[in-house]
């Protein structure tokens, strides 16, 4: 038995994500339904991936405008944050294989997938793949940067590892995403 029915979506908004209008009727836990309106943002699902050196003890992150952290109050708009993009591919992996690439300037032979978690389950459909994967100078193939052809300006930051995770309580790295990557890494065993 299903506990949503009658559902009925509009789009209001159609570009690089959706903007739908879904109505449906929902049976709470009492047994009582009740008909619910809520907008749901849809951009696709994404992939991201935290690359580490153990030899080294660092890893490498991207640092780069978001205007909707400037919009919410970042002064500088300025976001520390591991390797992301969206999914296009049908597999997430060759999705952040190809991110790293652009975006890191490193060519891994491969990623280790840890979790796939649901950012703002409250408003968007999104799901986002998280990756591990071990860097070293042999995998670096060009500067990285990101895609001009994406208007994507991006700055490669390699921290020492226990010097990321202090940036987590300053406050100056926030990105969801990069927060589980880091503890995840940290509480792994693999880094020190």
């Amino acid at each position: 038995m299903t506990r949503v029915k009658n559902i009925q979506e509009e789009i209001h908004y159609e570009g690089f994500a959706s903007i739908r209008e879904v109505t449906f009727d929902y049976q709470d836990t009492q047994g009582d339904w009740h008909h619910i309106k809520r907008e749901v943002y849809d951009r696709g699902n994404g992939a991201s991936a935290l690359l580490y050196n153990r030899e080294r003890n660092t890893v490498l992150l991207t640092e780069q405008f978001r205007m909707p952290s400037f919009l919410n109050g970042n002064p500088s708009g300025m976001l520390i944050e591991a390797c992301a993009g969206k999914q296009d591919e049908t597999d997430p992996k060759k999705t952040i294989l190809r991110e790293i690439e652009e975006e890191l300037g490193y060519k891994l032979p491969a990623v280790e997938k840890v979790m796939e978690v649901y950012m703002t389950p409250g408003g968007s459909t999104e799901i986002i793949h998280l990756y591990l994967g071990e860097y070293s100078d042999e995998c670096k193939v060009n500067d990285g940067g990101g895609l001009d052809c994406e208007q994507e300006d991006i700055r490669v930051v390699e921290y020492a590892f226990a010097k990321a995770l202090s940036l987590i309580k300053t406050g100056e790295i926030k990105d969801a995403k990069t927060v589980i990557l880091l503890q995840h890494l940290q509480l792994s065993g693999i880094m020190d």
